[in-house]
């Protein structure tokens, strides 16, 4: 075995056909990450058949005394069922790497490690997984553990919708409270839309604080990806939330008057009138609410007469799938329910165009407990989401000498 320098074309060729490629392990990903202080490098794994059995992108920056930390997104496209080709690889990346100035590389395989339901119940299991975790911490991989919420580079936990069905069978299959958003999301006045434009500019505004990106990082993929990329917008109807938001006060006031009669019915027996009473607290809240929506309605259309964008999400099709790269909704309408809205769109226009499935992208992997990701779970696994658990990320050390004396000055940090 060695390990030979590919140019993009080469690399791109090998990748495309691999069992566990992805859209991170491309050509277009490389160049992107390397307008933003990154440097790529494509490799190859050759077998004493100078036959290609496996490539790689990495990525790599400087950052003490011009050693390099590598990193190859979403791991080495290799066979990491073989054991000893694994560490006859760990060796070759060590000799070829640690000699020009790499300290550490490291991988998260795209290997699925378990499939299951929306409601965390395991459906399938990799029976390859435990060896090949075990072949690379053999090979002096690093395994930096399972862990329920986020790694370090790429999520471990994703969410998929399956397509290719009758869509009136993929919603009748949401969770009850995902359609109810969706329908609210709808009758609110909310409308999605694909920019055919591609324009990043004010999906920048909802993903940029939470992605911690530039916004040149965003164009630069539309750039790279090109037609593999789509931009759509949630928009306010700005007309239809008053007219709707007019409607729902009105029929509340009406209901509420009702049951202020009902309160002062004394014919009704004391339990009976409390149980009004009750409802009828209760429907004082939501006047309250839908007063309040409607001064606001007011407002958005005398200023965005046209309509108002409030969420957006960049989509990266590739292999047959549509993938979810980022997404966000301005605060401020959240209850409005968009980005319900929003995924539904999505999963309507890439099933009718053919497409295997929509990843939702990154969960976490706690489906019991209640924890501040619950949300984030909710407002995708109620779309009937199939979970992916994948392998993890593994570290290995290239140069123990620089690498030991980066840790001891950077320690505190």
């Amino acid at each position: 075995m060695k390990i030979v320098k590919l140019n993009s074309a080469q690399f791109d060729k090998y990748a495309s056909s691999h069992r566990y490629r992805n859209y991170y392990q491309t050509s277009m990903y490389g160049n992107v990450m390397s307008k933003f202080g990154y440097r790529s490098q494509y490799l190859g794994i050759v077998n004493d058949q100078n036959k290609l059995i496996g490539a790689t992108l990495i990525i790599y920056k400087e950052v003490f005394m011009k050693n390099k930390m590598a990193y190859a997104p979403r791991g080495i496209l290799f066979n990491y069922e073989n054991a000893e080709n694994i560490k006859e690889l760990a060796v070759k990346l060590k000799k070829i790497l640690g000699k020009q100035g790499f300290m550490l590389l490291r991988i998260d395989p795209y290997i699925p490690l378990s499939i299951r339901d929306y409601e965390g119940n395991m459906m399938n299991f990799n029976n390859k997984g435990n060896t090949i975790t075990e072949n690379l911490k053999s090979a002096g991989f690093t395994y930096k553990g399972k862990t329920l919420f986020f790694e370090t580079e790429k999520p471990r936990w994703e969410a998929l919708v399956i397509l290719q069905r009758d869509l009136r069978e993929i919603f009748a299959k949401l969770d009850k409270r995902t359609r109810n958003k969706v329908r609210k999301a709808t009758n609110s006045g909310v409308e999605v839309i694909k920019d055919e434009n591609n324009s990043v500019n004010k999906l920048y505004e909802f993903v940029g604080k939470k992605d911690k990106k530039p916004l040149s990082f965003y164009k630069e993929m539309c750039t790279k990806f090109e037609e593999n990329i789509d931009i759509y917008y949630a928009i306010l109807n700005t007309e239809t939330f008053i007219i709707n938001s007019r409607r729902n006060y009105e029929k509340e006031v009406e209901y509420n008057d009702s049951l202020a009669e009902r309160v002062q019915d004394m014919s009704l027996d004391e339990k009976e009138r409390e149980n009004y009473l009750n409802k009828k607290m209760e429907s004082d809240k939501l006047i309250t609410t839908y007063k309040k929506n409607l001064l606001t309605a007011t407002d958005l259309l005398k200023n965005n007469p046209d309509g108002l964008k409030i969420g957006g999400a960049m989509i990266i099709k590739y292999d047959n799938a549509a993938y979810i790269f980022t997404e966000g909704i301005d605060d401020e309408y959240g209850y409005l329910n968009a980005n319900y809205l929003l995924k539904w769109q999505l999963i309507t226009d890439y099933n009718n165009q053919g497409y295997k499935y929509l990843n939702l992208n990154a969960i976490v992997g706690e489906f019991e407990k209640k924890n501040e990701y619950s949300g984030l779970n909710e407002a995708k696994l109620g779309f009937n989401a199939t979970i992916t658990e994948y392998l993890g990320e593994f570290d290995i050390v290239l140069n123990n000498f620089s690498y030991n004396l980066y840790t001891k000055v950077n320690k505190n940090k």
